[in-house]
């Protein structure tokens, strides 16, 4: 009799154990889930409404059922990789740049009255505004898509810097300074990981300019024999496939909403390591 007592009381323990960590995944999860089905109804509900004919505007059903089709193609996925591949290098670029320059500005205050609102001006200029002169100046080249996605990122990030920096408490200089560090070991040690969640906003931030500005340039600049998903795009609206055109657009989607959802994981690192987390 004992002995089953401590079996269900076993068991009792490790179903309130398991118990915290479904209701954690299911208060995540249903948000979503529930944005996501209310958005398919209404748009099942515009299809069905006949706004527009089937071959202009298709329902969800034929979109998904493309999207699986190409799924299994290797032209989707070679296409995916090369978007991606330009996405990952004009990225690292512009964070480099954006980092060096934002640190280079928030320690100079001749720099930051020069070319300060200088960066914020670049920031918010369109990125598509860029390509003309990029075409100009680089062909109908990579080297064009990379330009734009540079001078579309960059100056955010190096915004998300010079934000970081103002923010870090005098104090907190102030005691670093005490302890000896100065000039650059000041920003290395103090300053720089003081900043860190305004500088990965920043890169986040950076990252949408980027992805936007690359989809621009694809859309723009076709380039021989390097098939993208821009490319795919501008080929289904010229052959009328709407279908397909929409199914490469909820790919795009997808890919921005995965690497959110990793800038998002770190975000919860820095947080949790601050114990500035919030629970519930």
């Amino acid at each position: 009799m004992q002995e089953n007592e401590i079996r269900g009381l076993d068991a009792l323990n490790l179903g309130s154990s398991n118990s915290p960590h479904t209701h954690a995944v299911w208060r995540v999860a249903w948000p979503k889930l529930a944005a996501l089905a209310i958005a398919l109804s209404l748009w099942q509900l515009v299809a069905i409404s006949g706004w527009r004919q089937s071959y202009v505007l298709p329902g969800p059903l034929p979109v998904f059922v493309e999207l699986g089709r190409q799924l299994v193609t290797k032209d989707f996925w070679t296409a995916v990789a090369i978007t991606m591949t330009r996405g990952v290098v004009g990225f690292g670029l512009a964070a480099v740049m954006g980092l060096v320059l934002g640190i280079t500005v928030a320690r100079s205050r001749i720099l930051r009255a020069a070319i300060g609102s200088l960066i914020t001006g670049l920031q918010t200029m369109p990125s598509i505004a860029w390509f003309p002169l990029a075409i100009l100046l680089f062909q109908l080249s990579e080297q064009a898509i990379l330009f734009v996605i540079i001078i579309g990122a960059a100056p955010s990030i190096a915004n998300g810097v010079i934000g970081g920096v103002d923010y870090v408490p005098a104090l907190l200089v102030r005691a670093g300074r005490n302890i000896g560090a100065k000039g650059l070991s000041l920003y290395r040690h103090v300053v720089l990981p003081a900043a860190l969640p305004s500088i990965v906003s920043g890169l986040k931030q950076g990252w949408a300019f980027a992805w936007r500005s690359l989809l621009a340039g694809e859309l723009l600049v076709s380039i021989a024999n390097r098939p993208s998903l821009g490319v795919f795009l501008t080929q289904s609206r010229e052959l009328g496939d709407t279908s397909y055109m929409i199914a490469l657009m909820i790919a795009i989607l997808t890919i921005g909403i995965g690497v959110d959802a990793v800038f998002a994981t770190i975000e919860r690192g820095i947080r949790r390591r601050r114990g500035v987390v919030v629970s519930g």
